[in-house]
């Protein structure tokens, strides 16, 4: 291993982890506690590596310091108006909170902190579940009675629902996202609030970032077709992605057995925890609305929805690099649901040509597709993939571009311009439909012999 590689560590286990904090917390008579959803976690079973700790009637940012320097590890990232600091020790993130209420203002996104004692710290956290404590000795402490909610598996707020969603409207999808993630119920008294609270979830209060986070870890939750269903249910679904909201009641024929709302919660469920996946699964009919002829048809629904998903995720600060995959599987998807054993080897190369490194992730959306449908031959798309399997392994490779722009030019004489594309375009063509071996100098060859092209 060379000098200047680093040294991968073995994270730091739990059990060293409570020894250094309750060191650090015996070195300055302080009496601190492990909280949150690393407690929860450990009674689920769950793997949970980032504790949270809250130091109760002291000073949150001094037990960072200490645990930094007991640790070994570099001095803690500290947020002084929150009264925060975050420690990194061996792959793991620690963070101090001193005791402490917060809420929103009714047009901020920036929360009044005031300190608490430990009890009111609590009643304000976002659900019981995340209200259990765990001291420095490993022992776990339950002062709001929350293991029954957990034994139950009910997500339920410690303080009125209305109270603690306004005092963070994140928390209505941080509710959602926890449903899908543990396969919780949300208590009876939580939708009508998210109902009448959805409105605060709109910028300026909740910033969009915020907003995709938790929409990103619902679709990679083990039941993305749950938290699209509770967004709808709650009314949250219209404030946060209006563009699948209308695609409720958008009615379909043919092998369709769900409108597009139902049959897109189909796809998605049917697709692997793949994040870019699983939002074009969501994005995949979106345009339907907006095409829809009245009589089950949805001409050119890919390309519009294609746009749609654009708009929607650009609003949503997910990155650019992200939106393009989407956008290019959305606008792809009927391609491989429409193939028949009809099709040319060219037609094929086509295929993987343009769909290129997104061809396994558009397979994958196809099956989901038609996996959410009643549509008779699914077994198509095994035959497809075997055709795609022999020509991506031919070789010579038929889809990789044989000249270049400045080729063209050389052998015909001409400049720049939209004749030097339509030429090149027509060669790719030809060496995909195998009129020209895969070669560089057949293909100049051919482009030197024949003028008309």
């Amino acid at each position: 291993m060379g000098a200047d590689q680093p040294v991968a560590q073995t994270p730091l286990s739990d059990q060293e982890l409570l020894r250094l904090l309750k060191r650090a917390a015996d070195d300055l008579n302080l009496r601190a506690w492990i909280v949150g959803g690393y407690v929860r976690d450990v009674l689920l079973e769950r793997p949970h590596a980032n504790p949270d700790v809250v130091v109760e009637g002291g000073d949150a940012l001094a037990l960072a310091r200490r645990f930094a320097e007991v640790a070994g590890a570099p001095p803690p990232v500290t947020f002084e108006r929150f009264g925060t600091a975050q420690v990194t020790v061996q792959g793991r993130l620690v963070e101090f909170v001193t005791a402490r209420e917060e809420s929103y203002a009714p047009d901020s996104r920036k929360p009044d902190v005031r300190p608490a004692t430990l009890e009111e710290d609590l009643r304000r956290r976002d659900f019981t579940i995340n209200t259990l404590l765990m001291d420095l000795d490993g022992r776990i402490h339950d002062p709001l009675g929350a293991r029954d909610d957990l034994e139950a598996g009910v997500l339920r707020t410690p303080a009125d629902p209305k109270r603690t969603f306004t005092d963070d409207p994140l928390r209505m999808l941080r509710g959602i996202r926890f449903a899908a993630e543990l396969g919780f119920q949300l208590a009876p008294e939580l939708v009508p609030a998210m109902r009448e609270l959805r409105g605060r979830l709109s910028p300026p209060v909740i910033s969009a970032e915020r907003v995709a986070a938790e929409l990103r870890k619902m679709l990679e939750s083990a039941r993305p077709r749950l938290a699209l269903e509770l967004l709808d249910e709650s009314g949250l679904l219209e404030v946060v992605l209006p563009e699948i909201a209308a695609c409720k009641g958008v009615e379909q024929s043919g092998y369709h057995t769900h409108d597009v709302f139902g049959h897109t919660l189909l796809t998605v469920q049917a697709t692997s925890p793949d994040l870019p996946l699983r939002v074009a699964a969501l994005f995949h009919d979106v345009g339907k609305p907006a095409t829809a002829k009245g009589d089950g048809t949805f001409i050119g629904h890919e390309e519009v929805g294609a746009g749609i998903a654009r708009v929607a995720l650009e609003r949503l600060r997910f990155s650019q690099k992200e939106i393009d995959v989407v956008v290019t599987l959305v606008r792809l998807h009927l391609r491989p649901v429409f193939y028949k054993s009809e099709w040319s080897d060219g037609a094929v190369r086509r295929l993987a040509r343009d769909a290129g490194p997104l061809l396994d992730r558009l397979m994958a959306l196809a099956r989901a597709d038609i996996a959410a449908s009643a549509y008779p031959e699914p077994e198509k798309l095994d035959e497809l993939q075997a055709r795609l399997d022999a020509v991506r392994a031919e070789r010579p490779s038929r889809l990789a571009p044989l000249v270049s722009g400045e080729d063209i030019m050389a052998i015909r004489g001409i400049g720049p311009g939209p004749e030097v594309g339509r030429i090149k375009q027509r060669l790719e063509e030809l060496v995909l439909d195998g009129e020209i071996a895969p070669d560089r100098k057949a293909v100049i060859d051919y482009l030197a012999t024949h003028s008309q092209l």
